[in-house]
C-alpha cells in the first residue's frame, strides 16, 4: 500500500502517477508522538551475524506492474506468501492479492500451477474494497486461515479501510464479517494525508488476534500521517472483545473506531512477530539503511533492546518470515540463543514509479537473552538437553521428561543442544524413561510407554519401544482407556 501526502485507492490508477510514500529520513523510532512509557534500564545490545540476501524471489509474471507489501508464512515446510499487485484480470481493474509459494525465503516462488503467481483476492465490486485489495497479513489458527488486507472502493481519497477474509487453504478466500471493514480510518484529526486505515499486520498470542495498522487519521500519527496502531481481540473480525493500546496500556473499547492515542513506531507498511524466546514484539519497518528492528516488551512498557537493522536496498514495506500464527521462527541450533530474521521487500521503483522485485534480506541475532522465564522456554519444547543425572532431558511443554537412553532421545527430540539452558533446571521433572519401561499398544495401533504409578505416554513408533528395549503388549481398548494419559512424546 502506496502511502503519500495525498492518495488514490490501494495504488495509482494505470493512467496516473503513483504516489510516493514519505522518505525514511521522516521516520524515527520511537515516534516522539508516542507516549511510550516506562523505560526500566538500558536497552540491551544485540549482535548479529550471517547476514543474507537473494535476487528477485518473486516478481509476478511479466504482467505483473508492481509487487510489493509481502506476508511470509513458514507452513508445513513450505515458505507461502502473500503480496499486492495487478495482473489485469480482475473486474474491476485494480490491485489483487497473489499468491506463490518455495522452499525457503531464497525462492524461487511459484503458484501451485507452476505459473509465477495467482491471484487469490481481487475487488468485491460493491463493497469497501471494490477495486482495491492490498497489504495481506495472513495468520492460521487451528485449521482457518485469515488474511486482513487493505480495502478501497476507487481512487482519489474514498477512505482505505481493513477488511478480513477466511479460508480452509490460504488460496480459496471468502470475505468475513459480511464482507464489511472491520477497521476504518479514526479520523481523530485532519491532515493532508487522507490515506485512512490500511497496512494491517496480525499475529496470534495467547487467544488474543492482536492488529497493528496505519491509520493516517489518528491523534498519535506523525505529521506525515506515519504511525502504526494496535487493537487486539478474542475474535478475528474484531466484532467483540476489543482493547486498544493507549498511554496507559491496552484498556476495553466498544469497538474499533476510538482514538488513535499511542503510536509504537513512526513508520508505514510495517509488519511484526512476537517472539517467544525473548516475551517480545518486534516490528520491522523500512529506514535509510534498510529494515530496521524495534522491539517491545510485552506489555508494551519498554524497549527491552535496541534497534538493529538488515540493511540493503528497499522501496516498500518488509513482510517478516513468520510462523502460521504469527511468531518468530525457532532456531534449532540454539533456540534461546539465535534469532533468524528473515524478510522480504520491494527493492526497486518499476512500471510508473510503483514498488516491486521481491528480495530476501535477513541476518541472526546471537547471543540474545532468551529462556528467562518458564514462559519464554516454551520455545524449547521439543528439544533435549544434558542432564545432572547422566541422562538427557527432553523439555516437553513447560516440563522435563527425563531419558536414560540417548538412542530413545534422538528418535524423541527435535534436537539435542550440546548445553544446558539455565531455565531448564526451573522446569519440574515429570517423569522418568528407564531402558525396559512397560509398552502398550491400543487396538488401533497406538503405541505408549507406562511410566511412573501407570502413566501413559504416546511415542507413537514401535521403533522407540524397540530402542527402549520395552517388549509392547497390545492391550485391550478398555484398559487402554483406563491408564491415566500423561503426555505425547511424538514428534
Amino acid at each position: 500500500m502506496l502511502v503519500g501526502t495525498s492518495v488514490a485507492g490501494c495504488t495509482a490508477d494505470p493512467g496516473e502517477s503513483v504516489l510516493e510514500k514519505p522518505t525514511a529520513s521522516a521516520e524515527a523510532t520511537p515516534s516522539a508522538a508516542e507516549p511510550a512509557g516506562p523505560q526500566p534500564g538500558a536497552p540491551v545490545v544485540l549482535f548479529t551475524d550471517r547476514p543474507r540476501k537473494s535476487g528477485i524471489v518473486a516478481a509476478g509474471g511479466g504482467d505483473s506492474p508492481y509487487n510489493y507489501g509481502p506476508t511470509v508464512v513458514v507452513d508445513r515446510g513450505r515458505h507461502r506468501m502473500w503480496w499486492c499487485s495487478q495482473l489485469g484480470i480482475a473486474a474491476p481493474a485494480g490491485d489483487d492479492l497473489l499468491y506463490a509459494e518455495s522452499t525457503g525465503p531464497d525462492g524461487p516462488f511459484a503458484a501451485p500451477s507452476g505459473a509465477a503467481a495467482v491471484p487469490v483476492l481481487s475487488g468485491s465490486v460493491t463493497g469497501f474494497d471494490g477495486e482495491h485489495t492490498c497489504d495481506p497479513s495472513v495468520v492460521k489458527v487451528g485449521t482457518t486461515y485469515y488474511l486482513y488486507y487493505t480495502g478501497a472502493a476507487g481512487e482519489h481519497a474514498h477512505g482505505n479501510a481493513i477488511g478480513v477474509a477466511t479460508s480452509n487453504d490460504g488460496l480459496a478466500w471468502s470475505r468475513a464479517a459480511n464482507g464489511k471493514p472491520i477497521v476504518s480510518p479514526s479520523y481523530d484529526t485532519i491532515r493532508d494525508n487522507t490515506y485512512g486505515a490500511g497496512q494491517p499486520s496480525v499475529l496470534f498470542l495467547d487467544g488474543w488476534f492482536y492488529l497493528m495498522f496505519t491509520d493516517t487519521s489518528g491523534t498519535a500519527a506523525g505529521w506525515n500521517g506515519a504511525g502504526q496502531f494496535v487493537l487486539r481481540s478474542k475474535s478475528p473480525t474484531f466484532a467483540t472483545d476489543v482493547e486498544a493500546l493507549g498511554p496507559k496500556g491496552f484498556t476495553t473499547t466498544p469497538d474499533t473506531h476510538g482514538k488513535r492515542e499511542r503510536s509504537v513506531v513512526d513508520a508505514f507498511s510495517a509488519d511484526w512477530a512476537y517472539i517467544d524466546a525473548l516475551d517480545a514484539f518486534v516490528i520491522a519497518h523500512e529506514t535509510d539503511d534498510g529494515t530496521t528492528l524495534t522491539f517491545w516488551n510485552r506489555d508494551f512498557t519498554a524497549n527491552p533492546f535496541q534497534q538493529t537493522t538488515i540493511p540493503g536496498p528497499w522501496r516498500e514495506g518488509p513482510g517478516l518470515v513468520r510462523t502460521p500464527d504469527g511468531h518468530l521462527p525457532i532456531s534449532t541450533e540454539d533456540p534461546c540463543g539465535r534469532l533468524p530474521f528473515d524478510v522480504v521487500r520491494a527493492t526497486v521503483d518499476g512500471w510508473a514509479g510503483a514498488p516491486t522485485d521481491l528480495s530476501h534480506f535477513g541476518l541472526d541475532v546471537v547471543g540474545a537473552p532468551g529462556c528467562t522465564t518458564t514462559t519464554s522456554a516454551k520455545v524449547l519444547d521439543g528439544f533435549a538437553v544434558p542432564s545432572p543425572e547422566n541422562t538427557v532431558d527432553l523439555v516437553v511443554g513447560e516440563q522435563v521428561v527425563r531419558v536414560e537412553r540417548r538412542s530413545v532421545t534422538d528418535r524423541l527430540a527435535t534436537r539435542i543442544l550440546d548445553h544446558r539452558p539455565p531455565i531448564v533446571d526451573r522446569l519440574p521433572v515429570v517423569a522418568h524413561i528407564p531402558a525396559g519401561a512397560k509398552a502398550v499398544s491400543s487396538p488401533s495401533g497406538e503405541v505408549a510407554l507406562i511410566l511412573d504409578q501407570d502413566k501413559l505416554w504416546l511415542i507413537g513408533a514401535a521403533e522407540v519401544a524397540a530402542l527402549n528395549s520395552s517388549p509392547i503388549t497390545p492391550v485391550p481398548q478398555e484398559t487402554w482407556d483406563a491408564f491415566t494419559k500423561a503426555g505425547d512424546l511424538r514428534r
